[in-house]
Parts: C-alpha cells; structure tokens; sequence
C-alpha cells in the first residue's frame, strides 16, 4: 500500500468542495416509523445495540425495525454496491466538478477525492432512510499516516455530525490518530482489532468511541492452521475484550464500547446478547430472528462460557493465546503510554515503548514485500510462517488491511476507469 497521499487534500476549500458534492440531495436523517421485532427486543434487554453490517440498503430495508441503531460499512461493502453500477454517475458527477473546481488535479488525487465522496453519499443515503448512525472507513492508504487520518476523519464527520461515526484501522500511527480525532470530539469506531490486549491498550490510550473483535475470522484462522476445530474462540475473545473494556468504562479510564463484529451466525447473535454492538449481517440476523428466539435464551453470557480447546500450537510469537489473554506487564505498559500520549508522535515509537516495557510482540512495521505476500494469502494468514517475526492478532489485524486493501484497488480502479471514459 502507497501512504503517499497529497497535502492538496488538507485545502479548506476542496474539503467544502467535496462536502457539497456529497451532500447534494441529503434530505436529512430519515424519521420514518418502523416496526418492533421481538427479537432485537431481547438483544437491546440483554443490553447490546444491533446495527446492520452492510453498505446495501436493500439488504437492511426488509429486516430493519425500531429497535435497529446503526449500520457500518467498510471498504469490501462499499465496493460490493460500486461495482453493481448503482452509483456510477455519482462517480462521473464527482470527478467532472472536482475538475471543474481544480483543472491541475492529479489522477490519483481525483480517484482519492471521489472515493471519499462515494463512501459519504453511500453513508447519506443509508442516514436519510433509516435515521440511522453509519460508520465509514477511511481509505487503506492512510492506514500508516496519522495526519491524514485525522484530516479526512475530520472531514467525514463534518459532513454529517449528527450520525456519522469514522472507521480507522488499527495500526501504530492508527493509535496516535484515533487520539487526536476523539480528543477533536470526532466519534471512532477503531476497526480491526483482534484481540483483548489490543482493545485495552486501544481504548486507553486512542479513547475511541468504539472497539471491535473480528470474531468470526478467529475461529476459522485456528481451523485453517489446523490448531483446532476453531469453536468459541471468536466468543472467547469477544467477551474478555468486552469484560475488559467494561472494567476500563468503570473507573472512569476509558469511554469506549466494545463492538462483535463479523458475525456470521444466527447462533453468534445469541450467544453475544450483552456485548455493547453487535453489528450482524442480514442473513445472520434473518438466521436468528426466523429461529424464533426464547427470550430466556437471549441472555449475557461471559468468556468463561466459552472455553477452547487446541489440538496444537504455534511457536514463537504467534500463540493462539495471544487473541484473549492481556497479562500483567501489558496493563502495565498501556497505562504508562496512556500516561505520556503526547510523547508519541509516530507509530514507531509507541511499538519501541512497548519493548522498554518488556512487551516485544505489539505490533511491528511490516515491509511493502511483507505486506504483498500477506495480501496475496487472503483474510485468513498462515500463522506458521509468520510466527517468529509478528504475534497472531497483529498478523490478523494486517491481513485483514491488505483485504480491505485489495477491495479499496478494485473501487479505485473503476472511479479511475469512469473518469477517463
């Protein structure tokens, strides 16, 4: 991934420029009236918010009701509903103003202008028929570059402030980021977190409105490195992360929510009534709902619930152990980096922080060639050949960008193809 991204894009004036382009026909936050659903009842009891983990408001509209909160999109759903060719003349209206508004712009900073236009008015659009608060991620580019994460969050929530949250990777200049836009009042919901420690360092030292476990990745991670059958693990980690969090809430050291994210059963839905958010797949959500629930059922479970079992190991700094535990010397050490946050100034140094204080496995700087070969092995790494180098959640956590990525190249490569057509 390039993190070379133009100061052109800090300018007052293309921030109000594309801001217009994508507010144009906003009518609002939808008001309409929707119905009950018994069983999103039981979640909220339970205490959790359900929110729709999609971009495709077909998908939401025949299942949505009263008790829905959100949806959150991200740069796979988003590309999903772009390469339907729905919102292809918003891609050649944007371009053509943009132009217009900046004749010398180059290629790329055109094809990153529009994408940030794209991703908002898909967002809108969901706002204006569901009322709802929507989540929308920045562009994999800026992963590594806290400064323009901090300008295009900034500019996403100015664009709707009422119900816009910004979705930023989890990553060491991710941590500095989140930071500085939750200190700028700017709302975050910090992506791709695959771990416990994560989280608690994450909600420490960034106070992020939002943190998230990919659960369902993590049971088919343990399968595939054939370390076991993968059951609860996902469950698992969610819920010490969530046990976490809520002790950090509790004494008042951090505000942030814990988010079960990539869910992919009906039965998952259950199992994590009492998480904060849960942000479930239609067909997860049909799946549970047309089981028809018995409230009694739907109830708080805790990580104790949910033990695991591994039929094998890896070595190294790759244990599968690194998803849940969060052990003494890391507490230690995020709360003395949370302690002297305006210290940190590059990712780097907050990663050589944490080996002063004797954690060696938290996070890493991964080469471009590092990153191409993780981002040609998919979503799902291979643990073995990278535990000696990265810890399993990090390895996750860059997985899961280098997909993101590669759906971000797909979405690119049509605004660019669209304009110059």
């Amino acid at each position: 991934m390039s993190t070379s991204i133009s100061d052109l894009h800090c300018e007052e004036k293309l921030a109000s420029v594309a801001a217009e382009i994508a507010l144009d026909g906003f009518k609002g936050p939808g008001t309409s009236e929707f119905p009950d659903s018994p069983g999103l009842e039981y979640l909220v009891k339970a205490g959790s918010q359900p929110w729709f983990d999609t971009g495709n408001k077909a998908e939401a509209q025949p299942l949505w009701a009263r008790q829905m909160r959100g949806l959150t999109t991200n740069n796979t759903l988003v590309n999903q509903v772009v390469q339907t060719g729905v919102v292809d003349s918003v891609i050649e209206t944007a371009g053509r103003r943009l132009k217009e508004a900046y004749p010398g712009m180059s290629e790329r900073d055109l094809v990153i202008e529009t994408g940030f236009i794209l991703n908002a008015r898909i967002a809108l659009e969901l706002v204006e028929i569901f009322g709802a608060t929507v989540s929308v991620e920045l562009h994999p580019d800026l992963a590594d570059d806290w400064r323009m994460s901090l300008e295009f969050g900034k500019r996403y929530f100015a664009i709707c402030p009422e119900r816009f949250l910004v979705k930023v990777p989890m990553t060491p200049d991710g941590f500095i980021g989140v930071r500085k836009l939750s200190d700028a009042g700017v709302p975050v919901n910090f992506t791709l977190g695959f771990s416990a420690r994560q989280n608690y360092f994450a909600a420490l030292f960034s106070r992020p409105a939002y943190v998230n476990v990919f659960l369902g990745r993590l049971g088919v991670v343990v399968k595939d490195n054939k370390l076991g059958s993968g059951e609860n693990v996902g469950e698992r980690v969610c819920l010490v992360s969530q046990e976490e969090v809520e002790k950090l809430r509790a004494e008042g050291a951090a505000p942030s929510q814990q988010i079960a994210a990539s869910i992919r059963t009906g039965r998952q839905v259950k199992e994590l009534a009492g998480v904060d958010v849960l942000t479930i797949p239609p067909k997860a959500a049909k799946e549970y709902l047309d089981a028809n629930p018995d409230p009694a059922d739907v109830r708080r479970l805790s990580s104790a619930d949910f033990p695991v079992e591994l039929t094998a190991n890896v070595s190294g700094k790759g244990r599968v152990e690194t998803f849940w535990e969060v052990s003494d010397a890391f507490r230690s050490f995020a709360r003395a980096a949370a302690g002297k946050v305006s210290s940190f100034d590059t990712g780097e140094k907050i990663l050589s922080f944490a080996a002063d204080c004797g954690v060696n496995d938290f996070f890493r700087q991964w080469s471009a060639g590092e990153q191409a070969e993780i981002q040609k092995g998919g979503k799902i790494p291979d643990l073995h050949r990278w535990c000696d180098v990265a810890a399993a959640d990090d390895m996750m956590t860059q997985a899961a960008l280098q997909s993101f990525a590669v759906d971000q190249g797909e979405l690119d490569d049509r605004i660019a193809r669209l304009m110059a057509g």
